[in-house]
């Protein structure tokens, strides 16, 4: 029989500190991002590989990430459906806040001591959740996988989606029908396709597929994916944007972001919570993403002396808006309907696709952005003259990011149509059935201590 611990009151406390550790992996974007420009400067990064250093990060943490506990942990320690949402908002809140605490510790570090300072913050945000986890967190040995590591599967989706990256990163380089780029791509199908098959095959996947192909996971880990294609490549050219075009301090360009994680905190816990038990996902899903999808257009009109609050302010507003109130079904319905063995691998494909999506986002969208920048100059440059004139420059890196901006907008379309075609789940004001119909009622509760 499983454990079937009543709920402690304290599990609002563990929740903190789940969210602590969520609120560091959204920090980790942000703030090296912010640092980015000074750190390319200092190590003469080329504009083509400047990707490289949100992308390295970004991949080895999202091929590793198939068996964390933060998502299914609440959804065990939360089986009352309000209490969910409620619970699925805060940790929405405070994970969305890391964004705004990136932006704004990646300028202060760097404008004041020095962009590798950027790179220490993880320490005390770790050290925090670790204690909170080990005060407040305790899994009954029933909860426990205790099935060895896929390393194969490991191995071939990490391998697979590195070429992947690379192939975009090589294409801005050696272009796009190069033998080079389209070996990569031929590698990273070959690699990935061999991991869906161990993953079919293998006693203990690393990946079960029945999580990823069931309609609504499928669909909410897709759109999710594709709309973090956009958000993350929004996110470096805006700070390239804002601190080499318009001249912004990183300090500056970091607040300028604020507006955005806001509007993220509002949509997540204004809207999406409060509509979860009222609206099917896909109605809160697909008009986030458009939503998004329109701030991403507005964005896209920047130029050399654009206004921040005519153009970049409403654009960021509605950015956060729409993605806020998008993230909380995506989050929610990651674990919804899944059997007690995968709730940890479900709730991890949520961060994965996030991560994986930020990677391939950021490699694709920089490589065009500059593709775009270089066909600009070529079509453009008069004489040697208009390559060392810094107006000229300018306006040739902007049009750039205008390029890829746009190209980000259709991609959050993209995510819409998806959410709403593929999402068909009622919606969640019931108790959560897992598995063979059992109710999540019945999984083991993670005991918290007094």
């Amino acid at each position: 029989m499983p454990e079937t611990l009543q709920p402690d009151p304290k599990r609002w406390t563990a929740l903190i500190f789940i969210a602590i550790a969520q609120l560091m992996v959204v920090l980790d974007a942000t703030i090296v991002n912010i640092a980015l420009p000074s750190a390319q400067a200092d190590l003469g990064i080329s504009d083509g590989n400047r990707q490289w250093v949100v992308t390295a990060y970004t991949l080895a943490f999202g091929g590793l990430l198939l068996a964390p506990a933060a998502l299914s942990l609440l959804a065990v320690m939360f089986t009352d459906a309000k209490e969910r949402a409620k619970a699925f908002g805060i940790y929405g809140a405070i994970a969305g806040a890391g964004a705004g605490v990136g932006f704004i510790l990646g300028g202060v570090l760097t404008e004041y001591l020095n962009w590798r300072w950027a790179l220490f913050v993880n320490i005390f945000f770790a050290v925090a959740a670790v204690l909170g986890a080990m005060a407040f967190i305790h899994e009954p040995a029933t909860g426990r996988n205790r099935n060895r590591l896929d390393v194969p599967g490991v191995i071939l989706a990490s391998t697979g989606l590195v070429a992947l990256v690379y192939g975009f990163s090589r294409a801005e380089s050696n272009g796009w029908a190069s033998g080079g780029t389209i070996g990569l791509f031929i590698a990273a199908v070959v690699l990935l396709a061999a991991f869906v098959i161990v993953e079919a095959r293998v006693k203990a996947p690393l990946l079960p597929l029945r999580v990823i192909t069931e309609r609504n996971r499928g669909g909410v880990f897709l759109s999710l994916g594709l709309a973090i294609i956009g958000m993350f490549g929004l996110f470096l050219f805006l700070t390239y944007y804002l601190q080499l075009v318009l001249g912004y301090s990183a300090l500056k360009s970091g607040l300028a972001f604020l507006p955005m994680v806001a509007a993220m905190v509002v949509g997540s816990t204004q809207i999406g919570t409060r509509l979860m038990l009222r609206v099917r996902p896909r109605l809160l899903m697909a008009p986030g993403f458009l939503v998004a999808a329109v701030g991403m257009g507005i964005l896209a009109q920047i130029k050399v002396d654009s206004s921040y609050a005519t153009v970049l302010l409403p654009g960021l507003v509605l950015m956060g808006l729409g993605m806020g109130t998008a993230f909380m079904p995506a989050m929610s319905m990651a674990t919804h309907g899944v059997r007690p063995e995968d709730a940890g691998v479900a709730s991890a494909m949520v961060n994965t696709s996030q991560q994986v999506g930020g990677s391939i986002g950021t490699a694709l969208l920089n490589t065009l952005a500059a593709s775009a920048t270089t066909t600009w100059i070529a079509s453009h440059a008069k004489g040697a003259a208009d390559l060392k004139n810094q107006l000229f420059i300018n306006e040739a890196a902007v049009h750039g990011y205008s390029v890829a901006i746009y190209w980000a907008t259709a991609i959050l379309v993209l995510a819409a149509v998806l959410a709403y075609v593929l999402i068909n789940a009622g919606v969640q004001n019931t108790a959560e059935k897992v598995g063979d119909g059992e109710s999540i009622d019945d999984l083991p509760i993670p005991v918290i201590a007094h």
